[in-house]
């Protein structure tokens, strides 16, 4: 196996939380939220999990568009379901962070934070001196740079049963680097969903790859003989 970057020791958990169609997708063109299959389980499962103690972590772009959601939510917009309007309502009171160069703060959005300055390192100042735990909310770039920085402690995706290769936007894995994912939790909701829950090692090159024989060193020891 390639090289692994090891993550530094940390009281406070990241993790990156997202959900994606079977061919790697975060959303498709045309297609409801959850891309249409959420159910019984899986809602009651995202209730629990809003109840736990977390810090979300976004980009600029997931903002605007959650927060928009959010406030629609509230003032009883239609094109929500009772499920997915608790949901985008019940995030008004969550403590988020914000990482962007172009928004302006105070952010309207309550109990969002805007950090203009450089995520990577901001994160890493939020591991090493904080509490709690930190999730990503959506902001596959930023999940991305998190990763590449070595930060990330769990990687959990909710598999939906859809291939979208026609409509698929947002691809989830294109510019990641190679990561190998040890399992430390798995479930299925209604039948259909698959949670995979894992601990990422960031990868400096392929898992099995033989050492290049023009980087060892040279031995000291004189050539064997011929026979």
């Amino acid at each position: 196996m390639g090289a692994a970057s090891e993550r530094e020791p940390s009281p406070v958990e990241l993790m990156v939380d997202l959900i994606i169609s079977l061919d790697g997708c975060a959303s498709a063109e045309g297609w409801p939220g959850w891309w249409g299959l959420e159910g019984p389980e899986y809602l009651a499962w995202l209730e629990q999990e809003g109840h736990k103690e977390c810090t979300y972590l976004l980009g600029a772009n997931t903002y605007r568009l959650m927060s928009g959601m959010s406030e629609e939510a509230a003032a009883g917009g239609a094109g929500f379901s009772d499920e997915e309007g608790a949901s985008l309502t019940g995030l008004a009171a969550v403590p988020k962070v914000v990482f962007s160069s172009t928004l302006q703060g105070p952010l309207p959005w309550p109990n969002s934070t805007l950090v203009s300055g450089d995520a990577v390192a901001a994160v890493k100042d939020m591991k090493r001196n904080g509490t709690g735990r930190l999730s990503t909310l959506g902001s596959l770039s930023l999940c991305r740079s998190l990763l590449n920085a070595g930060l990330v402690d769990r990687f959990r995706l909710v598999v939906f049963p859809v291939i979208t290769g026609r409509t698929g936007r947002e691809r989830i894995f294109d510019g990641y680097p190679d990561v190998a994912l040890e399992m430390v939790d798995s479930r299925t909701f209604d039948g259909r969903l698959q949670l995979l829950d894992y601990i990422p090692t960031v990868l400096d090159g392929p898992a099995g790859a033989a050492p290049d024989p023009r980087s060892a060193p040279e031995s000291d020891a004189p050539p064997h003989e011929p026979r």
